[in-house]
């Protein structure tokens, strides 16, 4: 796809401000939004209801225009774009719907062949393309069906489908696993990494789950009150959030809870006679799967108590957290060994 010149962006929104307004009020969507979308990616926005994500997305393809600054496709600007520029444009973005937005008076076929058959492609072609489609998202032995008769995940595939119908370079998804059920979200995902993959195009995403772009994006943008907040390379926004918002979003993600009875006898300064204090680990990088812990309690000839923890994958690299309990007069000497070795510490408090 061709960059834009300056940034070298697929999509780049650029100073985007949007404002509406009703009933003499005015009000403010979006403010000062920079934003490069790198051509191939999977780049995910995410934002709760009314931060203005979904007025971003809408940009990219015309459906809104900004108030001020510059949103470009391809290095096309979409907000001055009319008649067949914008038709172009639009043809190279292709969208698909957190509600499938499907005829219900056309198969899964005939929902797919819609697109093509509005661009007056020959209906010899039009078959054949929706057809290789509609095999592309698994729907084969469903193509003669009606959405009636189809799952939330099969009606989305169909969606998918009718998205890639005219070629598009960009695709955009609205919130298009946030009515699905985990299993059929993670499916859905794993066929957008496909096509991803195997088609090289680049994929602009929004949601509120961070849990959605975990495993599928390279890049993450968090929006709050219309502002970009925070962004970067996928793994260093969920290892290293900075924004109070990104926090909160990845709480329930990759955070550990204390046990209750612990968390129950926690405070927040050492109390008199004997304690422990209690310490966060994050674990990153090559080191995140690496014994540590023995390493240090051989090195120091401490007793570490483990209270919590789990370690995963973001982007095919390891991330984990480890509640542990160390005597509290030990505790300045175990964070140390550990930052030296490249891991984050926090002290979350004493247990007498």
């Amino acid at each position: 796809m061709q960059r834009d010149s300056t940034t070298g962006a697929a999509i780049a929104f650029e100073g985007v401000g949007k404002s509406f307004t009703s009933k003499g009020r005015t009000v403010t969507a979006l403010e000062g939004v920079d934003l490069a979308v790198a051509p191939g990616a999977i780049t995910g926005i995410i934002g709760r209801s009314g931060a203005g994500k979904s007025t971003l997305l809408r940009m990219v393809n015309g459906l809104e225009r900004p108030s001020a600054g510059r949103v470009t496709v391809g290095g096309r600007d979409v907000g001055t774009a009319r008649g067949a520029t914008l038709r172009e444009i639009r043809r190279d973005v292709g969208m698909i719907f957190q509600h499938f937005n499907l005829l219900s008076s056309r198969t899964v076929l005939g929902n797919v062949a819609l697109p093509l058959e509005i661009a007056g492609v020959p209906a010899a072609e039009t078959a054949r393309r929706a057809k290789d489609l509609v095999e592309r998202v698994g729907l084969e032995t469903l193509a003669d069906r009606y959405p009636a008769e189809l799952s939330g995940g099969q009606k989305q595939r169909v969606g998918i489908a009718r998205a890639l119908a005219t070629g598009p370079k960009v695709l955009l998804s609205d919130e298009a696993t946030s009515a699905l059920d985990p299993e059929t979200t993670q499916t859905v995902l794993r066929l957008l990494a496909d096509i991803n993959r195997d088609l090289g195009l680049t994929i602009l995403m929004i949601t509120h789950e961070m849990a959605v772009l975990r495993d599928i994006a390279s890049h993450v943008a968090v929006i709050e009150g219309g502002r970009i907040v925070e962004e970067g390379a996928t793994y260093d926004i969920f290892t290293r959030p900075a924004h109070p918002t990104t926090r909160s979003f990845l709480a329930g993600v990759t955070g550990v809870t204390l046990p209750q009875f612990i968390a129950a006898r926690m405070q927040l300064d050492p109390p008199a006679g004997p304690s422990r204090e209690v310490i966060r680990i994050t674990f990153l990088g090559a080191n995140a799967t690496d014994p540590l812990l023995a390493e240090m309690s051989a090195a120091l000839g401490l007793e570490v108590n483990i209270l919590a923890g789990a370690i995963e994958e973001i982007g095919a690299q390891p991330f984990g957290n480890l509640l542990i309990s160390v005597a509290a007069e030990r505790g300045p000497e175990a964070r140390h060994y550990l930052d030296t070795r490249g891991q984050r510490t926090e002290v979350l408090g004493y247990v007498g």
